[in-house]
């Protein structure tokens, strides 16, 4: 189980954070630190975003009253590592989550492959982006959007905030709790090292395994079932014609059948 207290290699005071009132998106910034020569485990916040994006180069609206985040690593773990670290990332985030929720309240979920839900809605995307530096270094930028008081409209997605479901913090102390359940959770993952152990708290914070899905591919649409996940977090789906296939990106949704 990933606590708080579980954080030993990635010290809470080896974390660095620096707050902004605005930015044009957190992960920009902490992108600009690592050109600059940044070490790394340096959390970004502000409270406002005048050009935050999501995946896909979506926007994502960031007016004040959410959490804007993002931490930067620096040589995280081994290239071919880095494909498991958004699981890490979501268990975290989805802690961190719950940690605010009343305790016999509304339950926040993990949905593949980056957002958290709060019964069934969206309220939270994960934007995880790399870079390799001109040192030879390679940066790993992970952005959190979370809704604290205020859902944008989407067209997408039921969406909903944590004030909707009962919980009554502020983004600075979602953010305490975000600050903690991420050391402890880059602890337990451990560079790659730690994935079974991250694999199998994903899916105890999984939201959808076994229902009917479509997944929303760049070239085409797949319906088929959700089956589970594999051992480097590719969405494993029993497509409506028979054949699994392992998927390792794309836009999930649920399937009312």
């Amino acid at each position: 189980m990933i606590t708080a207290s579980s954080a030993g290699r990635h010290r809470l005071d080896a974390f660095r954070h620096e707050h902004l009132s605005e930015t044009v998106s957190t992960n920009t910034t902490a992108l600009e630190r690592a050109r600059s020569g940044d070490s790394g485990r340096l959390w970004i916040t502000a409270d406002r975003q005048t050009g935050g994006r999501g995946r896909r180069g979506r926007a994502w609206s960031s007016e004040p009253g959410n959490l804007y985040a993002s931490l930067l690593l620096i040589d995280a773990a081994p290239v071919e590592a880095l494909v498991s670290l958004p699981l890490a990332v979501a268990i975290a985030v989805q802690r961190a989550v719950q940690a605010v929720l009343p305790p016999d309240g509304a339950k926040a979920a993990v949905k593949w492959p980056n957002d958290i839900l709060i019964d069934g809605a969206k309220m939270c995307g994960i934007l995880i982006e790399g870079e390799r530096l001109l040192d030879g270094r390679h940066a790993v930028v992970i952005g959190i959007g979370v809704n604290v008081a205020m859902a944008p409209e989407s067209g997408l997605y039921p969406v909903t905030t944590i004030r909707a479901s009962g919980g009554t913090v502020l983004p600075d102390e979602l953010f305490t709790h975000l600050f903690m359940e991420m050391a402890a959770a880059l602890d337990l993952w451990d560079a790659g090292r730690g994935l079974p152990d991250i694999v199998a708290a994903w899916r105890r914070a999984a939201h959808g395994i076994g229902q009917p899905i479509t997944v929303n591919l760049t070239e085409r649409s797949i319906p088929g079932r959700f089956v589970d996940i594999d051992e480097t977090g590719h969405l494993i789906l029993e497509t409506d014609d028979g054949p699994r296939l392992r998927i390792a990106a794309g836009d999930v949704f649920f399937d009312r059948r």
